[in-house]
């Protein structure tokens, strides 16, 4: 894909600005997942996001933004990532790789115009960028698929070099800290801020109510749980995305840290006043939760809007990712994703069965007003009823 060149700011005029222009005012954030919590409808996000993954996209969509202004290249080339789709379907304007110059021109709170290529305050532009609409993501995403076969090998190399490091913890589960949570013998519900978190949370209210799993929110995921109405009973992660509020509903917290044991969330976790474990790994956050439900004998594990397939392995644009397809390789029959629970668990009853089911109540119904003394007054009352409205009719015929 062809990256756009830059060119110094300049003026240009409002008569020259087009009817299509967007205008809002700025919010700054380098980290994406952080942004898409503190802004608001109508803001203009600025961001530094190297191809944008669907699940950034979704929640720039979901916070309902002006305008996306990316200081990175959207899609790279690596691989053909999903984010710059979903913003260009939602119809949010999205300009490509302005350059990190825009975080030294720009403040929160700025009032910017989006017009073209360009991001003006006032008359001045103050940077400038590739436009994407639906045919250039396209085109760039069908470039992008070239670069697949070199990700699929990086991908392949990492997994095997997070196999030797993280071999123990893998194998026999060593480093898993104590939890006070009991799983043994129990159903768990992880549930990550993911992919269609929320329709697989809505068909999982049967399941829920029946089996009572224990219910595990992976950071933002805890945040899930209770927009759904329950309380999650643990929450892992590294306690960047998960709200105060969340944190101190009553739930065990687990940190995630760091191979080498920083825990830079847990001074967070500290400061509200909650004691919490440790989990030192270099895997990801989803991974050491299903670890840790594994190891403590959870008998079936389902995962809410955890990664699964290829793509969203290589959507995700981390190295990290990797962890993720050992440990389901380790799990294996126990963990099942949330949209197969809920195809099997959803039960359709058939018509014949209805019908059934209607008439032997109305025939349960008949046989207890026939056999009660009650029930036979009440029929007598009936057929003096029956008997009178015959002759009247027969009266208005004669």
């Amino acid at each position: 894909m062809r990256l756009p060149t830059l060119r110094r700011p300049g003026r240009r005029t409002d008569r020259e600005l087009s009817a299509g222009s967007v205008v809002g005012t700025a919010k700054l954030d380098r980290r994406t997942k952080r942004l898409a919590t503190r802004i608001s409808p109508g803001q203009i996000a600025i961001i530094n996001h190297m191809d944008i993954d669907r699940i950034a996209a979704d929640s720039l969509v979901a916070a309902e933004v002006a305008a996306v202004v990316n200081a990175k290249p959207s899609i790279s080339g690596r691989y053909p990532n999903l984010g710059p789709e979903v913003l260009v379907k939602a119809g949010i304007p999205l300009i490509d790789n302005v350059g990190e110059e825009i975080f030294d021109e720009a403040r929160d709170g700025m009032r910017l115009r989006i017009d073209g290529g360009g991001v003006f305050r006032d008359d001045v532009e103050i940077a400038r960028g590739e436009p994407f609409d639906a045919d250039s993501v396209a085109k760039a995403m069908a470039d992008a698929r070239d670069g697949l076969s070199v990700q699929l090998e990086a991908f392949a190399a990492n997994t095997m070099e997070y196999l030797n490091r993280e071999r123990e913890l893998l194998l026999d589960g060593v480093g898993i800290p104590e939890v006070d949570t009991e799983f043994s013998e129990r159903h768990c519900l992880i549930v990550v801020r993911g992919y269609d978190y929320q329709e697989d949370l809505e068909v999982l209210r049967p399941y829920i109510r029946e089996f009572k799993p224990v219910l595990v929110g992976v950071d933002g995921g805890a945040d899930a749980l209770v927009e759904s109405g329950y309380t999650p009973d643990m929450i892992v992660g590294d306690m960047d995305s998960a709200s105060d509020d969340v944190l101190q509903c009553g739930a065990e917290v687990v940190v995630h840290a760091y191979a080498d044991g920083r825990a830079p969330g847990l001074a967070r976790v500290e400061r509200l006043g909650i004691s919490a474990k440790t989990f030192p790994a270099a895997a990801t956050s989803e991974d050491i939760a299903m670890l840790l439900a594994d190891e403590k004998g959870a008998s079936m594990i389902v995962a809410v809007g955890t990664h699964a397939t290829l793509v969203e392995f290589l959507d995700k644009g981390r190295a990290g990712m990797a962890s993720t397809f050992l440990t389901r390789l380790r799990i294996g029959a126990k963990l099942v994703d949330a949209k197969g629970v809920s195809r099997l668990y959803k039960q359709n009853i058939p018509v014949s069965g209805m019908l059934l089911m209607v008439l032997s109540a109305l025939a349960a119904m008949a046989a207890a007003v026939g056999i009660s003394t009650a029930g036979l007054t009440f029929l007598g009352v009936i057929a003096d009823w029956w008997d009178g409205l015959m002759f009247q009719i027969q009266r208005l015929f004669s």
